[in-house]
């Protein structure tokens, strides 16, 4: 166990991480970042699944290829060849990890960022549960059979609790809980649970903020031993300096509206409306969460 006065660059040494959601926009910077800036990590394992006919090894190549890793790529080429892809699915069964790769993973892994989720706000309630809360589920039962971890860091979103005035660093009750909701939705066909989402989700705007304050309570629930620290996001923009100043890969939120501004899409009036809207709708504070002991 890394000491209290460790840097972030030691405490990374001789390490393996696990990430999941690699793919994503934040799961490439993270990825990014810590092959940049941790020259010693021992191993970088992302989870990923085979897509558009691509196996997990041309869908990582083709990640790294792109201008996110132009740095590394320049200049420590190296570093690339520790990530290791891992052939899985969040919403199946143990992950749809192989037995072989599970084995590696317990032996190997140290540190855990879980980043996978569907961020679709208006996502049918059934899945949104199997990635956002279900996946969580399964992610934290394969880390309680890792030997050496040390720290699982889950990526919330600062709008879990959003029908609240004031949130604090808390997890809150939720209602029903997250098992019950997950067999509701096993048992139950898509039309009924279409019919019962509004119920379910009460005064949370949507299934994505229900389903990952489900997947919180369920740490706190299920973490065991596991050292867990949740961080709750709010609006990811494009990069600010480092290491591609502005670089984004996808349109959601305000990055898009911006985007359609600079190009004469929308007038200047109109977009300052639309943020405010957006923001209105989707504030909140609270950037960070540790579960208690």
């Amino acid at each position: 166990m890394a000491g209290e006065n460790t840097s972030v660059k030691d405490f990374y040494r001789n390490r393996s991480i696990f990430i999941t959601g690699a793919t994503g926009f934040m799961g490439k910077v993270l990825v990014e970042k810590l092959m940049r800036s941790c020259p010693h990590i021992r191993n970088l394992y992302l989870l990923m699944r085979p897509k558009r006919g691509q196996n997990v090894q041309e869908r990582l190549q083709g990640i790294l290829n792109g201008p996110l890793f132009e740095t590394l790529r320049r200049d420590s080429p190296d570093q690339l060849t520790k990530i290791i892809p891992v052939a899985g699915d969040i919403a199946v069964p143990e992950l749809g990890i192989s037995t072989q790769d599970q084995n590696t993973l317990i032996r190997s892994v140290s540190i855990v960022f879980h980043s996978a989720a569907t961020v679709n706000f208006d996502e049918a309630l059934k899945l949104s549960v199997q990635i956002n809360t279900l996946g969580t589920k399964r992610l934290v039962q394969l880390c309680n059979r890792m030997t050496n971890v040390e720290a699982f860091i889950h990526v919330s979103t600062a709008y879990c609790n959003c029908y609240r005035t004031d949130v604090v660093e808390e997890i809150y009750p939720v209602e029903p809980e997250p098992d019950q909701v997950i067999a509701l939705t096993e048992w139950r066909d898509d039309k009924m649970l279409e019919e019962l989402t509004p119920i379910l989700i009460a005064s949370r705007p949507n299934t994505y903020t229900f389903t990952k304050a489900l997947a919180e309570r369920m740490l706190q629930q299920e973490r065991g031993p596991l050292p867990v620290a949740i961080v709750r996001p709010s609006i990811v923009m494009s990069s600010y300096r480092e290491p591609v100043a502005g670089w984004a890969d996808n349109y959601n939120g305000p990055t898009g509206l911006i985007l359609a501004a600079g190009k004469g899409v929308f007038s200047s009036i109109g977009i300052i409306v639309t943020l405010n809207v957006y923001f209105d709708r989707t504030t909140t504070s609270l950037p960070v969460d540790l579960i208690p002991g």
